[in-house]
Formats: structure tokens, C-alpha cells, sequence
């Protein structure tokens, strides 16, 4: 059923004097949750968790986990062993440890972000254990790296991820009104118009980019949230507002657990509940008060001017030399007691807030303004086509009829359709960035993959058109290429389709190798197979057979055959006629009368009359020599667009089963 929240915010007096008292925000949630009394209060527990992996190389292709380096003795460690404890409704749990401790594992392992058979023990929200879906919809999780469009304002960023994860059933208006709250809420006013910027363009602070992607994963007031170091970075006052901000997103009805590398005592006085980890396992679970009166049992009292936390990271730090030490402080360990009620957290809830066409909407239009604000990117584009463009038109000018026009053809054809699949490797560096931005919103059913790979596909179309355009434009004429506006319109097409399949199949090897500068000699190197197997420079007639397979899998074939047949398919029209079969030969240099009695010798012995005017070669004659016999132009042009839309596909299935933010 649904179930409306109402939660009222709080405005200490430090906070931003655009704040409004006694403001409320509502949203219809759609779970049968309510924290309406205290008895109802939601408690996250988690009871002797350990989570151990294998040894495996790394890798740089996304469907392999994490790499771990272990002993020669063992091939598996024990990253989490035998961890407890509970997190409550309106408090924050932090998670302290020095590195590799085991941080940002607890909490991939409460947010489900570990797979179920390698995680042993149980989380449970008020004593149920909940599903994969239902946990996507009550939770959210903000990584350690700021993820943003960097071209896209605050109050934009946070208006697209109330689009996205808030019902459709909610008026415009309302959403609006909660992206004003939440502005609020974030101590984000005076930022809310400024785009959060990148290595080029400036920006928000580093401490307000780090609130906005809170902001961005509260948007639909989640019952849980998840935060890998929201501290990692910022100053010691901005890590405070940050971590102030949590607390007021705590006491307005959520849990927030989160992992913090060593905070201050500021900081530490705004935290509920710590739990400190050494190695995998527990050292200290309870509340920060408890702290010092813990150390002082255990025999080492912390010093008055000492900042608590810092003293028991330095002392975990020696413990962990010794490991009868550590034995020692984990049974004397404070776990805190566990509590549970009768609510039911498996209830069915809609796996996604909006249908498939209201997101692809609504990413179509954060994918036009943040491209629309960075014009350069499609600027250089369009530049290195148009160069391009007005070199092949200077190297070709106005070829003509002889045979080396037609060799000149075969070339100039080769060269543009290679460098139309070449030039969209721009695609590599572009969706990479994106990509983990792509796998944080979907991680939680922001939207769905299908309707994101439809909206990168869509939003590319009019940017290929231009390209196409420019291009052909510049070059058709100017080289002298036959068939009129017909065959103009034909080129066009083809190098339209050249685009689409080549900016599809450099997507979909992003999305496979997601290291940059591998990703890019994946691409070049198979774009030159695929060239180099086109029909071009060896045709089809003289492959060896056992590299047939690979000349019809070229992407690049289709496209040149395609051009080919546009440019030779009139019968009627002369590239060699009479003499002309001796150019570029030493029967060249003789006389001409010597070599038109040549040609009648050949013609009487062949039993046909050859003169000097003569047609020897035709168009038809060069299709032969190349191989080019089995499709029309219109089959090729088909067969490029349907590779584009193959590529697509494998594209999305890469990105669905691929981009899972899971440990293995």
C-alpha cells in the first residue's frame, strides 16, 4: 500500500538563514513501513558476518571481483570475521579502522553489496530479512568518489535525481519543492546555481560537490544510508558539515551508517554509535561516551586532551602487532544489544520509481544540457571531420575516368570510410567517465539500463547526422564522385551508418574494458583488422579461406562495399579505353601507333576488334576485381546499421550483467 512520510526538519540555529522553521516535506513512498512511535523504530542488526575471499589476478574487465593479495601458504583471507552489531533509526554508526581493516567491506556487506554465497551470517531490518529489490528502494548508498555531471548545476543535479527516483504520481511541483527542502537541508543555497564543475571548469568546493552526492541518493528520504568515507578529502571543516548534515538526515527519520578513516573530536561528538575494526573483527562496538571508560578498563586510559578516537586507532595500530593483544580486546568487546519488532520489511514494492519512458526522458535531458554545455567536446568533432574533410577534397580534387582515377577512387573510398569508424573512438574516454556514474544510479534502481543505453543512442543520432553532413558536403563534389544527388544522398547514408556502427562498437568495447588506455588499443587494433580484412587491400576472391570468416564479420566492409557499388554500379561508364591499358606500364613509353597495332593483335586473337577508344575496364569489371558480387549497395547500407544496432545490444548486456557494484 502507500504509505505517505512526513518528516519535519530540524533548524539549529547555526544552520543556513534561507531555512525555514517547522518546514515539511512529503513523499509518497510506496512500502508498508511506519516509524510513527518509538516502539516502531527501525534497527538494522547484523549478527556474525564474515566474508572471505580467494586469490585471482587482476583484471581489467568488469566481471571479475576484486583482486586480494594473500600468503603462498593460503590461497584465501578472511576480510570480515564473526562482526556484530545494529544501527537504529535517527542515529549515526560510524566504522573506524586503520586501512585494510575492513571499512567499506561491513558496509558493501549491509548494503547487499557482496554476493550472498560468499557472505556468511545475516542482516535484518526489525528481525526480517529483506530482499535484494526492497533494499534498492529503502536504501541508498553514496561511494567515496564524487560521481556528478560536471556541466549541470546543483539545484539540476538534485531536480534530475528527484525525476528519476521519485513517483511519477508526484506533481512537478512537489518534486520541485522537495529539491528546495533538500537544498536547504544540505547548507547547499548559495551553490544551488553553480554547476558542480570539473578539471576545466570551476566549480562548487570539494566539501559542497560531497553534499550534493548526498544530496542525489536522498532525494527519496531513504530508510537507509550507506556512506564510504563522505569524509575522505575535506578539510576538517568541511568534514564537519558534511557529517552535520548526516546527523540532521538521521534525526529526520533514516539510519546512517558510514565508514570514516579517522575523525575529529568535533565530528566524533555528532556520532551515536562507533564500531572499530582491526583486521576483520571487532574491537569496540557501543557508543562513543563509552569509549574512554572502556580503554581504562582495558588498561590503557586515554589522556585527557586526547581526541578518543585517534587514541584507539593508534592503539589498535600496536595491537595489531600483536595478535594475542587483539585476541584479548575482542572478548572484551561491548556488542550492543539487539532489538527487533513485528514490522515486516519484505513487503512488494515497485522495483523502479518511474516507467521506462519517463526516465529515458528524463535522461535525454540531462544528456542534452550537460552536452550542451560543453560545446568544445562536439566542436573538436566537428573540427577534425571538417580538416578531414577538406584534405581528402584537396588529395582528390575532381578525379577523373583513367585508370589510375579509378585506383585513386578505391583509395580515397578506403581512407574515408576507415577514418569514419577511427574517429569515433572519442566514444572510449566519454562513456568511461560516465560509466561509474551509470553504476552508482543504477546500483539502487535510479532507472533501468535499457533505458539508459536508448538514450545514449538516441542522444548520439543528431550529432552523427551533422558529422555526415559536413563531411560528404565537403567531399563529394569536390572529388568528383559520380551518381549526382542520388548518389550524394546514398554517401550521406553510408557514412551516416559507418558512424553508427563504429560509435556502437567503440561503446560497446567500453563498456567491456573499462581502463582507458587499454580500452583504446582494443579499439584501434581491431578497427585495423577490420580494415585490413574490408576487401581493400586484399580482396575477397584472394583471402585464403580460412580468413573468410573474417572478412564478413568486418564491420568496415559493409560500408566500403557499399560506396563502391554507389560510385561503379553505371555499366555504361568507361574507366580504361584502348590504350589506356598500357599506362603505368613499359609498354607505356612506346609509341601510340605501336600500341594500337598491339591492340589489334590482341583483339584478332581473342577474335574481337580492340581500338584505341575501345572500353576495357568498366565499372561492373572493377566490382569483379574486388570481390564486390554478392550484395546490392542497399544490402550493405542495411547489414552497417544492423552491426550498429547489434553493437547496441551487446552494449546493454554488457552494462546489465557487467556493472554489478557487487564484491564477489
Amino acid at each position: 500500500m502507500e504509505l505517505q512520510f512526513l518528516k519535519q526538519e530540524e533548524n539549529p540555529g547555526n544552520h543556513d538563514s534561507t531555512s525555514q522553521n517547522n518546514q515539511h516535506q512529503i513523499l509518497e513512498i510506496p512500502n508498508s513501513f511506519s516509524s510513527s512511535s518509538p516502539s516502531n523504530r527501525f534497527v538494522l542488526s547484523f549478527n556474525n558476518l564474515t566474508y572471505t575471499v580467494e586469490a585471482g589476478p587482476k583484471t581489467l574487465f568488469p566481471f571479475n571481483g576484486k583482486t586480494v593479495t594473500v600468503s603462498r601458504e593460503s590461497n584465501t583471507k578472511t576480510i570480515l570475521k564473526d562482526v556484530s552489531g545494529e544501527a537504529r533509526e535517527g542515529e549515526i554508526m560510524a566504522i573506524l579502522g586503520a586501512s585494510g581493516s575492513g571499512k567499506s567491506t561491513l558496509i558493501d556487506a549491509l548494503a547487499n553489496r557482496i554476493a550472498k554465497h560468499s557472505l556468511k551470517g545475516s542482516v535484518t531490518l526489525n528481525g526480517e530479512v529483506f530482499e535484494s529489490g526492497l533494499l534498492k528502494v529503502i536504501s541508498a548508498y553514496v561511494m567515496q568518489d564524487d560521481l556528478l555531471f560536471p556541466m549541470l548545476t546543483v539545484e539540476e543535479t538534485l531536480m534530475f535525481s528527484a525525476e528519476f527516483r521519485l513517483p511519477r504520481s508526484l506533481s512537478t511541483s512537489k518534486k520541485k519543492a522537495r529539491v528546495q527542502a533538500l537544498i536547504d537541508q544540505l547548507g547547499l543555497r548559495s551553490a544551488a546555481k553553480t554547476v558542480i564543475g570539473d578539471e576545466g571548469h570551476r566549480g562548487v568546493s570539494g566539501g559542497e560537490r560531497r553534499r550534493v552526492s548526498i544530496g542525489i541518493d536522498i532525494i527519496h528520504d531513504p530508510v537507509l544510508l550507506f556512506l564510504d568515507e563522505p569524509t575522505s578529502g575535506l578539510d576538517s571543516t568541511s568534514a564537519f558539515m558534511v557529517v552535520k548534515v548526516l546527523q540532521r538526515i538521521a534525526q529526520s527519520g533514516s539510519i546512517v551508517l558510514m565508514s570514516v578513516h579517522q575523525p575529529s573530536y568535533r565530528i566524533l561528538c555528532l556520532l551515536d554509535r562507533l564500531i572499530f575494526l582491526s583486521q576483520g573483527q571487532t574491537l569496540y562496538s557501543g557508543s562513543p561516551a563509552n569509549l574512554s571508560e572502556f580503554f581504562r578498563d582495558f588498561g590503557h586510559p586515554i589522556p585527557e586532551n586526547e581526541n578518543p578516537a585517534e587514541f584507539a586507532l593508534d592503539f589498535i595500530r600496536e595491537l595489531e602487532e600483536t595478535p594475542y593483544a587483539i585476541n584479548r580486546s575482542i572478548s572484551r568487546g561491548k556488542l550492543v544489544s539487539q532489538a527487533t519488532n513485528d514490522l515486516n520489511p519484505t513487503s512488494s514494492v515497485s522495483s523502479f520509481a518511474n516507467p521506462f519512458w519517463i526516465e529515458l526522458l528524463v535522461l535525454l535531458k540531462r544528456l542534452s544540457i550537460n552536452s550542451r554545455r560543453m560545446p568544445e567536446v562536439f566542436g573538436i568533432q566537428l573540427a577534425a571531420i571538417v580538416i578531414t574533410g577538406i584534405i581528402v577534397a584537396s588529395m582528390f580534387w575532381q578525379l577523373d575516368d583513367s585508370p589510375r582515377g579509378m585506383q585513386e577512387r578505391l583509395g580515397c573510398f578506403a581512407f574515408v570510410v576507415s577514418t569514419t569508424f577511427y574517429t569515433c573512438a572519442h566514444e572510449v574516454p566519454e562513456f568511461i567517465q560516465e560509466r561509474f556514474i551509470f553504476m552508482r544510479e543504477t546500483a539502487y534502481n535510479t532507472y533501468r539500463c535499457s533505458s539508459y543505453v536508448l538514450a545514449r543512442s538516441l542522444i548520439s543520432i543528431p550529432s552523427l547526422i551533422t558529422l555526415s553532413i559536413a563531411f560528404v558536403t565537403i567531399t563529394f563534389w569536390t572529388v568528383g564522385l559520380a551518381g549526382g544527388f542520388p548518389g550524394f544522398v546514398f554517401l550521406l547514408l553510408t557514412i551516416f551508418a559507418s558512424f553508427w556502427a563504429g560509435s556502437s562498437f567503440v561503446a560497446f568495447l567500453s563498456a567491456l574494458v573499462s581502463d582507458v588506455l587499454v580500452s583504446f588499443v582494443v579499439v584501434v587494433a581491431t578497427l585495423a583488422y577490420f580494415t585490413l580484412f574490408s576487401g581493400f587491400f586484399v580482396s575477397r576472391n584472394r583471402l585464403p579461406g580460412y580468413w573468410l570468416w573474417f572478412h564478413y564479420l568486418s564491420i568496415v566492409k559493409y560500408p566500403y562495399e557499399a560506396v563502391l557499388l554507389n560510385e561503379f554500379r553505371d555499366p555504361t561508364k568507361c574507366f580504361t579505353r584502348g590504350v589506356q591499358i598500357f599506362d603505368d606500364t613499359p609498354l607505356g613509353k612506346l609509341p601510340v601507333s605501336l600500341q594500337i597495332d598491339l591492340l589489334k593483335t590482341v583483339g584478332n586473337a581473342l577474335g574481337t576488334n580492340i581500338t584505341g577508344s575501345t572500353c576495357l575496364t568498366t565499372g561492373r569489371d572493377i566490382l569483379l576485381q574486388q570481390g564486390v558480387t554478392e550484395l546490392n549497395k542497399w544490402n550493405c547500407f542495411w547489414i552497417a546499421i544492423g552491426w550498429g544496432f547489434f553493437f547496441r545490444i551487446l552494449f546493454y548486456l554488457t552494462l546489465l550483467f557487467g556493472s554489478k557494484n557487487k564484491r564477489k
